[in-house]
């Protein structure tokens, strides 16, 4: 697929999701759950990062969706992560789940790190699919830059005098 085609079909998805106004992660996080009808639960992860390994992890269960994100960084890129894994979910990509009740255990704060350590390091998704997961977390990231209001007085008086938003130019 072209990235002219990528982008394309990005933006469908994220116009089907009908994103909340005004934008914030966890709007977003409780309209997903309540569209997929099951909790969506958020936990902040102590992950080492590697060169190249994922700061972040979905995993879909039959009852439950958990992300998993970077604990150890910035607030802005937090939210970088958790939306990169919902694109995972909006895209429909597979998650790598867990098939036995143990494993999920795992990935608990009281359980075995090394193990869980290995859990958030796993990914199955293709080039592919993470280019479409970060194209549709950019796309939605970037809509709710848009949306957001002028961070001062002076960047809205800018705004009204111009007409525009510096976003827009």
């Amino acid at each position: 697929m072209t990235s002219r085609r990528l982008k394309k079909h990005c933006r469908s998805i994220v116009r089907g999701v009908g994103l909340p106004q005004p934008f914030s992660v966890a709007r977003l996080c409780h309209k997903l759950s309540a569209q997929r009808g099951r909790p969506l639960y958020l936990l902040p992860f102590p992950v080492l990062p590697t060169a190249g390994g994922p700061c972040g992890l979905w995993i879909a269960t039959a009852e439950s969706d958990y992300i998993f994100y970077e604990e150890n960084t910035t607030k802005l890129h937090q939210e970088h992560i958790i939306v990169h894994e919902i694109a995972h979910m909006l895209c429909e990509h597979e998650s790598p789940g867990l098939t036995e009740p143990s494993s999920f255990r795992a990935i608990l704060p009281d359980l075995d790190p090394a193990l869980v350590r290995r859990l958030l390091a796993r990914t199955s998704y293709t080039n592919r699919q993470e280019e479409e997961a970060e194209m549709v977390a950019s796309l939605i990231l970037d809509h709710a830059t848009r949306c957001a209001g002028p961070s001062t007085p002076d960047l809205a008086r800018l705004e009204q005098v111009l007409g525009t938003r510096p976003s827009d130019a």
